[in-house]
């Protein structure tokens, strides 16, 4: 089997899944019990929220959720609700994932004014759409930190720059929040200047179900789920404390050597992209060509992901044929997956509907290999081979 899907999730930590079953087995005490069986369940959820603050390295806290989709609608709603007396203006990109996009359009529905910003070729947002689109009415500002669907890494550390500067020019709050589901555990998130950051676990080889919303301390919003108080009150409910220990550990791991272990995911990446791009005609990337390693490489594309249009073929045939060889790919996100029509990532970057229907999202992780990069590009030729074939009979 050859795993290329690893934006949609990754396969767990084989360490991650030996501890969660660990303390399902051995340590199953509720965190909030005042006995000491609940006190060790409470050391390691406390042990988890450390190993994930002390990478961020912000002056915040970080609040577990059940997702990122989660924490991003937690971001967004509890935001809104905290400064809506203030203003009602959002600003965010027509390349933002799904959880930030539908969860603008109820606020809409609520009364919020939601500012779509363009995107370029590459999936790019230029930092002075923020500028030109902030007023006194803004009170949140939400930009993802790397497109998960075409890997491109936008400039938040600048739009962040962009917003308190606003802030102290105009002395009112506007909020910065960025969707890191696709960056954090690949780039560096030690910027201490973002307010709010959504990150899942199951991105980095950590449990499916698991999430955080990272907080700037100088920010206290309203509580999102009201009940007994878990996680200092913004989030009621019992901690799911093999999900939030395995959600450490997963970071710890995929922290340690970090950049040599994405130089090792950019070589099999660009591998892939050269030997598809010499092995069969009329194919194009969607993206920056260039790979970036840091939040400052904005413009440029993470190495976990790697987008390109077959021509003249359908990219849905093409995952289906390919999975016929245990090779799994994705034709974009994986919770547009069973929805109609074009990508409103592909089609915010120009892309014809024709470029959009033979797109295929081939996404790694520091398993992949080069030897596999050989099977994939040979697979995918004949794959492509035949459906043009197929196609020219129609």
């Amino acid at each position: 089997m050859i795993y290329l899907d690893n934006s949609a999730t990754t396969r767990q930590y084989d360490e991650v899944t030996e501890l969660m079953y660990r303390i399902a087995k051995d340590n199953y005490g509720n965190p909030s019990s005042l006995h000491n069986f609940g006190f060790e369940a409470g050391n390691a959820l406390f042990n988890a929220r450390r190993e994930i603050e002390d990478t961020l390295f912000g002056n915040g806290t970080v609040i577990f959720t059940s997702s990122g989709t989660e924490a991003d609608n937690m971001a967004l709603h509890s935001v809104c609700r905290k400064l809506r007396r203030r203003g009602n203006k959002i600003i965010t990109t027509k390349v933002e994932h799904p959880a930030i996009l539908e969860t603008c359009r109820r606020l809409e529905d609520d009364g919020f004014e939601v500012v779509y910003l363009d995107a370029d070729v590459d999936g790019y947002v230029e930092p002075q759409l923020v500028k030109a689109a902030l007023d006194d009415k803004t009170i949140l500002v939400s930009v993802m930190t790397v497109n998960n669907e075409v890997g491109t890494i936008e400039a938040v550390a600048p739009i962040c720059k962009i917003v308190q500067e606003f802030r102290k020019q105009n002395g009112c709050r506007t909020v910065f929040h960025t969707d890191a589901v696709q960056a954090f555990g690949k780039l560096p998130m030690d910027d201490t200047a973002f307010d709010l950051i959504s990150a899942s676990a199951h991105k980095i080889h950590g449990p499916k179900g698991m999430g955080f919303l990272y907080m700037n301390k100088e920010l206290q919003l309203p509580a999102f789920i009201t009940g007994g108080g878990q996680e200092s009150g913004y989030r009621s409910s019992t901690e799911n404390v093999p999900g939030i220990a395995g959600f450490g550990l997963a970071c710890r791991m995929s922290h340690e050597d970090m950049f040599k272990r994405m130089e090792h995911v950019a070589k099999v990446n660009d591998y892939l992209y050269r030997g598809l791009k010499s092995e069969i005609d009329d194919v194009m990337l969607n993206g920056p060509e260039e790979l970036g390693f840091n939040l400052y490489d904005y413009g440029k594309r993470c190495p976990s992901v790697l987008n390109m249009s077959f021509l003249g073929t359908r990219g849905e045939v093409l995952l289906h044929t390919l999975e016929q060889d245990k090779i799994y790919v994705s034709t974009g996100s994986a919770c547009h997956s069973h929805k109609t029509g074009d990508s409103h990532v592909l089609q915010a970057m120009s892309l014809t509907h024709k470029e959009i229907e033979g797109a295929i999202r081939f996404s790694f992780s520091e398993f992949n290999t080069i030897d596999e990069m050989d099977e994939v590009i040979d697979k995918t030729k004949k794959a492509v081979t035949k459906f043009r074939k197929l196609g020219s009979f129609r």
